[in-house]
C-alpha cells in the first residue's frame, strides 16, 4: 500500500533527538516545532518507544511537541527498578530540558497513567493532562500480557523477519500498514547475532492505580476514548466521576486502542481541538 501525503510529509519533517539526565539514567527523546511555541508532551504505552509518536507530532502544528521515551524503552537507558513516580520526573525533566512552560501532557495507555501522575505529582508544571484509552484497571493491560509471557526477547537474524513479527500489546487486527511498518521499524536494535526489540523485558515495577489517582489531579484533565479500545463508555463515566471538576469524553470513532496505528487522523483532529480550546493552558 502508498503511505498518502500527509504521512510522507509528516515523516519528512524530522526531529531533533536529544537527550537529559534523570536520576542517573539517560532519557532520551524527539522534538518538533517551532521553539517557544506552546509546549506538548507525548507519552508513549508500554513496551511501546517516541517513534509511535512521528506522523503525530509533526501535525501538532504552531506547537513545540515532545516526545520521549521513557527509561526501560526505546533508546533511553534500563534502571534495575522502574517507579511510576520516576517516570513522571522524567516527563517533567523533559519538558524543563526544552523550556516548555506548562505543556500538556499527552498519555497513551500506560502513559496516560504517567500523565496522570504527572498531574498528581507536578501541577505546577504542566498546563493540561490528556489520557488516551487507559482502562480504570489495576494495572496497564499492555503490561499484564507481557507479565504472562515474561522471558528475555528473541533475537532474528534479519530485520525482516522482526518486522514481520511486530505485535500491539493488547492485541490489534486492524492497523494501517504503513504506520506499522514504521513503528515496526523504530522498535528494533541490534544485538550480538541479530535483532531484537527496544523495550526492557523487565521494564515492570509497582504501579499506583489510575482509581486512586484520578481524584488527585489538580490541573484540567480530557479523556481521549477508543471506539473498540478498552474503556466502555460506562467505564469512562466511571472515571469522569473519580476526577475533582469532571473531565470531557471524546470518543474517536472506529478506533482501536492504538488510534496512532489505525486512526491517526481521528487522534490529530482531537488532539488539535483539545488543545485549541485551551486543553494546553492552565485554568
Amino acid at each position: 500500500m502508498t503511505p498518502p501525503t500527509w504521512f510522507t510529509q509528516a515523516l519528512a519533517q524530522q526531529p531533533e533527538h536529544r537527550d537529559v539526565v534523570v536520576s542517573g539514567a539517560r532519557v532520551h527523546y524527539r522534538v518538533w516545532g517551532p521553539a517557544g511555541a506552546p509546549g506538548v508532551v507525548l507519552v508513549h504505552g508500554g513496551a511501546a518507544h517516541s517513534g509511535w509518536w512521528d506522523h503525530v507530532a509533526p501535525l501538532l502544528t504552531g506547537r513545540r511537541v515532545v516526545a520521549l521515551d521513557l527509561t526501560g524503552h526505546g533508546d533511553s537507558d534500563r534502571r534495575e527498578d522502574y517507579d511510576p513516580l520516576l517516570w513522571a520526573r522524567e516527563v517533567v525533566a523533559v519538558a524543563a530540558d526544552e523550556g516548555l512552560d506548562r505543556p500538556a501532557v499527552v498519555g497513551h495507555s500506560m502513559g496516560g497513567w504517567v500523565a496522570v501522575t504527572v498531574g498528581v505529582e507536578h501541577p505546577g508544571d504542566i498546563g493540561s493532562v490528556v489520557v488516551v484509552d487507559s482502562p480504570l484497571n489495576d494495572r496497564p493491560p499492555d503490561e499484564r500480557r507481557l507479565r504472562e509471557r515474561r522471558r528475555p526477547h528473541r533475537v532474528y537474524p534479519d530485520p525482516d523477519e522482526a518486522r514481520a513479527r511486530f505485535r500491539t500489546l493488547p492485541p490489534q487486527d486492524v492497523l494501517l500498514p504503513f504506520v506499522r511498518e514504521h513503528v515496526a521499524a523504530g522498535s528494533l536494535q541490534a544485538v550480538e547475532g541479530g535483532w531484537t526489540w527496544k523495550f526492557d523485558p523487565d521494564f515492570f515495577g509497582t504501579r499506583l492505580r489510575l482509581r486512586d489517582l484520578l481524584p488527585g489531579v489538580a490541573v484540567p484533565l480530557t479523556f481521549l476514548r477508543c471506539e473498540h479500545g478498552l474503556v466502555s463508555p460506562e467505564m469512562a463515566t466511571e472515571m469522569v466521576g473519580l476526577t475533582r471538576a469532571g473531565m470531557p469524553v471524546v470518543d474517536l470513532p472506529d478506533s482501536g486502542h492504538h488510534p496512532m496505528l489505525d486512526q491517526p487522523l481521528a487522534l490529530v483532529t482531537a488532539l488539535r481541538t483539545v488543545l485549541a480550546l485551551g486543553g494546553d493552558r492552565p485554568r
